[in-house]
């Protein structure tokens, strides 16, 4: 884990439990952890987290957060979901060091991202969704299913990116309801990744937060496994800290396929930031 002058990037990173950055402004807890099997035999390859993710503190108010979820098998996802936060985060300081707007260099870290994953030669690519915090007003960027809610106070929800894959975009159709979408069969196809000859950015409008509005990164590890009730239900209130917490243990409790037969339960790799304008919690 690399973190200095105001970046935290964690890659092939497993921590215990949720972690809380400082911040110059409002609140942010993270986590990540690799889905580990057993392995077969001794002599099996040892599997990396190929999830990531990216904080970004500016001394003037400004914050962005980045999760990517590295797709490629082995080692090769992993180094995709790196290289694209390193670019992500070098677009990110020169900004800031240049007092320069963020979308433009958040923009450009994906152009550069998805320029230096192509390059590293194999078949890997990776997700890569952004939330950019500028005291109280938000902007997403994404390319992938890795997804940002805002969930208010009360558990409306705000704002909900789309995972670019046909479940989700059945989904937002309403071709498939959120339950048919947790089961189907082609739920882990992705149709738009870092490191593709046709990488589509998807930017949402500004968004003003409220002071205890709850921003949710994540990668498909979360949405794969709880409901999007569930998860609301879980952030929308209460400390941070222990929200953070209670998607830990609910996740890997659903993966381990420790819940009754209907719940969801996919094995994977598992990374989520969440962040309020508030710094309590």
């Amino acid at each position: 884990m690399i973190e200095q002058d105001g970046v935290l990037l964690a890659t092939e990173r497993d921590m215990e439990a949720p972690e809380s950055p400082p911040l110059p402004i409002g609140r942010a807890v993270v986590f990540t952890r690799g889905w580990h099997d057993p392995p077969a035999d001794a002599n099996a390859e040892v599997r990396h987290n190929e999830d990531a993710f990216l904080v970004v503190a500016a001394p003037d108010d400004r914050v962005l957060l980045a999760v990517a979820d590295g797709l490629g098998g082995h080692a090769d996802g992993a180094i995709a979901a790196r290289t694209a936060l390193e670019m992500l985060a070098g677009h990110a300081n020169e900004a800031i060091a240049g007092g320069s707007d963020l979308r433009e260099a958040i923009l450009n870290g994906f152009e550069a991202a998805n320029a230096a994953v192509r390059e590293l030669r194999s078949d890997a690519g990776t997700t890569l969704a952004v939330a950019e915090v500028d005291g109280r007003t938000l902007r997403t960027y994404h390319a992938g299913d890795s997804g940002i809610l805002v969930v208010g106070q009360r558990g409306r929800i705000r704002m909900q990116t789309v995972a670019h894959s046909p479940v989700g975009y059945g989904v937002e159709a309403g071709l498939l309801d959120a339950k048919e979408a947790m089961h189907h069969e082609d739920r882990h196809i992705v149709s738009n990744l870092i490191g593709t000859d046709a990488l589509r950015i998807d930017m949402g409008p500004t968004l003003t937060l409220a002071a205890r509005d709850t921003v949710l990164l994540a990668s498909d590890g979360l949405f794969d496994n709880l409901h999007t009730h569930e998860i609301v239900g879980v952030i929308r209130k209460g400390k941070l800290t222990r929200a953070a917490e209670t998607l830990r243990s609910r996740t890997e409790s659903r993966m381990a396929g420790e819940q009754p037969p209907h719940r969801p339960s996919k094995p994977d790799d598992l990374t989520f930031l969440l962040y309020r304008p508030t710094g309590a919690g």
